[in-house]
């Protein structure tokens, strides 16, 4: 059992925080809690367990007034927490494993509670997984890299690590800024090996811009002068 499916060990039932955004395993997430239902969410869970779960939802969406029962979200594992004196909270989140939403819950809180399953990726065919997750982590070193140039090189290179290929996936999906649909396609599959080949597609189309343009930025702050013609109709 992974250190995330050991976190949520137990747990059925979970209070949920409907939300227009996609929270994945293992990222941040801070949020400022001030409905009265969700400070009280929170006081209920800080004597437990500490987790709530993130569904993402769109209210302007189909006109549903709460998450469908069968989609996906993922647990959220308060890491800190700052009480203001009016009772609104600075929390901040990381994310665990994901679950099914089955069905919902009569708990009496003012907050939705749902009958959850978690879940992980399918295993897969390592000799087409790990390759694939190699390639993936290459390209993603080579964006952090160009985006690195493009800040002016300010602060240390990030010694980026290559995780398991779940994990893996993860973090690059978090590094970008997908629109929450897409984000979401990516939550719920259960393949490594689907989620890491649409990455690997964004990747290619992003890296060869991104290089260019921090190769331009080198070039403005050398007055122009470069060893190195740049194609700009790529």
């Amino acid at each position: 059992m992974s250190n995330a499916l050991e976190k949520v060990s137990g747990i059925k039932h979970l209070p949920l925080f409907p939300l227009a955004l996609v929270l994945l395993p293992n990222e941040m997430l801070p949020l400022h809690i001030f409905e009265p239902r969700y400070r009280q969410m929170l006081q209920d869970i800080a004597l437990d367990t500490n987790i709530f779960g993130v569904s993402y939802f769109n209210p302007n969406e189909d006109f549903i007034e709460k998450p469908a029962t069968g989609s996906v979200g993922c647990a959220a594992e308060v890491r800190e927490s700052q009480t203001m004196p009016d009772g609104r909270s600075n929390i901040l989140t990381v994310g665990a494993a994901r679950y099914r939403l089955i069905d919902y819950v009569e708990t009496g809180e003012p907050y939705l509670v749902g009958d959850v399953e978690f879940f992980e990726d399918e295993a897969e065919d390592e000799i087409i997984l790990n390759p694939l997750a190699d390639e993936v982590f290459t390209l993603f070193r080579r964006v952090a890299l160009a985006a690195h140039k493009l800040s002016g090189e300010r602060g240390t290179f990030p010694d980026v690590q290559q995780n398991a290929p779940e994990p893996l996936s993860f973090l690059v999906t978090a590094a970008f800024n997908l629109e929450p649909n897409l984000k979401y396609q990516l939550l719920e599959t259960r393949s490594t090996i689907e989620r890491l080949t649409k990455l690997k597609a964004i990747l290619v189309e992003t890296v060869g811009k991104m290089e260019d343009s921090a190769e331009i930025h080198k070039i403005a702050k050398t007055n122009g002068h470069s060893k190195k013609k740049i194609d700009l109709e790529r």
